[in-house]
């Protein structure tokens, strides 16, 4: 790989290195024909929106004490928080055609790398299987209202699911396998369609509900369960934004995933202002009024909108509804989880692991941990994606301050894929010893905020904790020249 030739290296390569095949496969490897435009990127995010866990969260946060538009106006100040944030964690992938695990290679060397990519591609798998099951219990309400005598299927249990559960459940697994076995252009196509085709069902849904509650001014937006005010009402705005930025935290850090694709720079932020202000500006407002009409026509807070589709008389409108919901989740358990999972993994083994036998082999590791058990046990979720997850705020702010503070987002190409020890990103044996130790201090500062009773009050803002500490402990640890280089 000769950085002197390669579109990507921008001459920053001081000699040419061999290609190790344990470093590089062709998933792995920079992009060489970048063609993805604004509509693609800006449907992918659409996509990664739209979805049944999307609209739940959006709607929970009305369990915080806020009113309609607390929350949309907390929803779009998260979302632009994770605007800014994805621009700074894209441009890497798209000035050189690199994927995140090999973005995390100059900060943490060559094999060192697999530590943050195989954090991020464990959380992604357990997630990816979370949601799986999610969208297949939905999937089980809209089946048992269709079919009522699938009722039969649902009386006994088969490793914590019953019959019906397996077959809906199942039935998620494979679409989703089947969407991703054919590569990325099949993702492509895929999410160019699922993300936008929501918009259709949402907007029916939502006039549907304003119709029935009669009109606009017979809602009440004030739907927090308690009445906050003053102080309070600003602590629990802040816990919203705090809790919107850090729901889409994890496609946020590996983001370079899929800017690596982009045409241009300008195309990569033109596509992530519309698919995240834009986008979840609409997406949000539907939600509110969904969400508050929903209450004054069945009596009760619905934040499942497949529960809500469910109540419909028509049996079609009822079918083609679930239908559009499931088919925007699976298209957001793509592009929020199983590509991260899939390229993490690859980059573990690129010798035997090529994009698509890891995103099978996630996605058998997905149904392994069996979600519907991990999810239903708080305690469990607390202390193993909760770990997990503490890693995600600093291993974002150690590789962006590794990028733009130390390397002055200058990246030798040819030193990410080679063994030799005069390659850049070799430090001791292909690890930098002193990135994994400012990895683990800033792990221990967002644990500590996110689970410690003592830090409560602190704890939905333990992602910025986290970020903050990952760049600030890897600025002081590796910040000068030579100890970059040690």
């Amino acid at each position: 790989m000769n950085s002197s030739s390669s579109p990507h290296s921008l001459g920053q390569s001081s000699a040419s290195f061999a290609v190790s095949e344990r470093l590089s496969n062709e998933d792995i490897a920079p992009v060489k024909n970048q063609t993805w435009g604004v509509y693609t990127l800006s449907a992918m995010w659409m996509s990664n929106v739209h979805s049944v866990a999307g609209y739940v969260f959006a709607a929970s946060l009305f369990t915080l004490g806020l009113g309609g538009f607390q929350v949309f106006s907390a929803l779009i100040a998260g979302i632009m928080l994770i605007y800014v944030f994805t621009n700074l964690a894209g441009r890497s992938g798209q000035k050189y055609g690199i994927a995140f695990a090999a973005f995390c290679r100059p900060a943490f060397g060559v094999f060192g790398a697999n530590i943050p990519s195989m954090i991020k591609a464990a959380t992604a798998t357990c997630w990816y299987g979370i949601q799986t099951w999610v969208a297949s219990t939905a999937l089980v309400v809209v089946t048992l209202r269709l079919a009522p005598g699938s009722a039969a299927l649902n009386d006994n249990s088969i490793l914590g699911m019953t019959s019906l559960g397996w077959i809906c459940f199942l039935v998620m697994w494979f679409s989703q396998l089947a969407v991703f076995y054919y590569g990325w252009e099949a993702i492509r196509k895929f999410t160019d369609w699922a993300g936008p085709a929501i918009y259709l069902v949402m907007f029916i849904l939502a006039g549907w509900i304003v119709y029935k509650a009669g009109g606009l001014d017979h809602i009440d937006f004030s739907l927090g369960s308690e009445a906050l005010s003053g102080s309070e009402a600003v602590a629990a705005w802040f816990t919203a934004v705090a809790f919107t930025v850090a729901w889409f935290a994890g496609t946020t850090l590996n983001f370079a995933d899929f800017s690596r694709f982009m045409t241009s720079r300008k195309a990569m932020e033109r596509a992530n202002f519309l698919g995240l202000p834009i986008n979840f500006a609409l997406f949000a407002l539907v939600t509110v009024v969904t969400t508050s009409g929903a209450l004054k026509v069945f009596g009760e807070l619905i934040t499942d909108p497949v529960h809500l589709v469910a109540r419909l008389d028509n049996a079609t409108a009822i079918l083609l509804g679930a239908l559009t919901f499931m088919t925007a989740t699976i298209a957001t358990n793509i592009v929020a989880n199983f590509v991260s999972a899939a390229m993490d993994l690859t980059n573990l083994a690129p010798k035997y692991l090529s994009f698509r036998r890891a995103g099978v082999l996630a996605s058998l590791i997905s149904v392994a941990v069996m979600p519907w058990k991990l999810y239903a046990n708080p305690v469990m979720i607390q202390y193993t994606l909760g770990t997990l997850g503490s890693f995600i705020g600093p291993i974002f702010g150690l590789i962006i301050c590794d990028y733009y503070l130390i390397r002055k987002q200058s990246i030798d190409i040819d030193s990410l894929y080679t063994e030799d020890p005069r390659g850049a990103y070799w430090y001791s044996n292909g690890f930098n010893l002193r990135a994994i130790v400012a990895l683990v201090l800033a792990a221990v500062v967002a644990l500590s905020i996110s689970q410690l009773p003592v830090f409560a009050s602190l704890a939905a803002y333990s992602w910025f904790f986290g970020a903050f500490s990952g760049g600030l402990f890897h600025f002081l640890l590796s910040g000068s020249k030579n100890a970059a280089r040690a």
